[in-house]
């Protein structure tokens, strides 16, 4: 096995193929208030692929449940709750967006997408709640973008390392819940050395799943305008690959990766995926790794006083 993929891991756990139902709630993002938000983030975040907030959730939830069973014969599915920060609300207003969806019928798991400093018990305990009165299982995505907290600066993530990691640590409180970083592999001023080390905090961590993305940089953010004025360099695509790559090797088998490259609009962006479709761009990784012998946990041998081994 190459890297442990999603589709594997929801397969495993629930016993048959999952689909995501994407909810959007009418939020904001802590980092927008009085500003432009992350440098990377456009005016309508990141949830493109949902509807309307003015919609309800089991609304939402019915029309894309009703036409991704039309399609794939679907029954279980993860209520995702993906745009902007979805905790960044009153903790009686979250437990009633949780509730709502977690009534609804096949939803075998809520995920809840997060900034690392907008969570602390109160939200967790919700989860807890509903975990405990339903058995639906319960996911924080936690978007971190990289280890390197001078990049984190320069993309005005507005919050820094230490955040992160202090949101997964409260996290791993719930050994129930499953946590999920977000990982940017290719952002400005990010060499291979913060990649390696990003994926190595993230194993320290006990992250349990991550999502790689390739930037995409989205029309009327500042990095398009550092982008268009030839102020940022973005790396080769044949790169990114190996970013990729040694990502895999550092983390261990055991941590399931949900995605390896974006999947936005080119419409929407100036720079999107070196111009190349996300699938054709895993088929060329895929490549690269069976050529080069090269999978998942390879290099996983650093942790729990790996030094001492030179004593032998």
């Amino acid at each position: 096995m190459l890297y442990y993929s999603y589709s594997d891991y929801l397969k495993e756990k629930f016993g048959e193929k999952v689909y995501k139902l994407p909810i959007n709630l009418p939020v904001t993002c802590p980092n927008r208030i009085g500003g432009a938000g992350c440098a990377f983030c456009a005016g309508a975040g990141t949830g493109f692929e949902a509807m309307d907030s003015c919609n309800s959730v089991t609304n939402q939830l019915s029309a894309t449940q009703h036409l991704i069973e039309r399609k794939y014969h679907a029954k279980k599915y993860i209520a995702y709750f993906q745009n902007y920060t979805n905790t960044f609300m009153e903790i009686e207003k979250f437990r009633e967006y949780l509730w709502e969806a977690a009534a609804f019928a096949g939803i075998v798991e809520i995920s809840v997408s997060t900034r690392p400093d907008c969570l602390t018990t109160g939200y967790l305990d919700v989860m807890k709640e509903i975990q405990k009165e339903t058995g639906i299982e319960m996911n924080i995505e936690l978007g971190l973008q990289t280890a390197n907290y001078h990049t984190l600066e320069f993309i005005d993530r507005g919050h820094g390392l230490a955040e992160f990691i202090d949101a997964v640590l409260m996290i791993k409180r719930y050994p129930d819940f499953t946590v999920c970083a977000h990982v940017i592999l290719n952002l400005p001023g990010d060499d291979l050395l913060d990649v390696k080390e990003t994926a190595r905090i993230l194993a320290a961590l006990g992250v349990d799943i991550v999502k790689l993305h390739s930037l995409y940089i989205p029309y009327n953010t500042k990095l398009c305008e550092l982008y268009q004025n030839d102020k940022i360099v973005l790396c080769t695509k044949e790169e990114y690959y190996e970013r990729v790559v040694t990502f895999l090797e550092q983390i261990p088998k055991s941590m399931v990766v949900e995605r390896l490259f974006s999947r936005v609009p080119e419409k929407d962006a100036v720079f999107s995926n070196w111009e190349t479709s996300w699938w054709k761009m895993k088929d060329e990784l895929i490549e690269k790794m069976e050529r080069e012998n090269r999978y998942q946990g390879k290099e996983f041998h650093y942790l729990n006083g790996a030094a001492l081994s030179r004593l032998n």
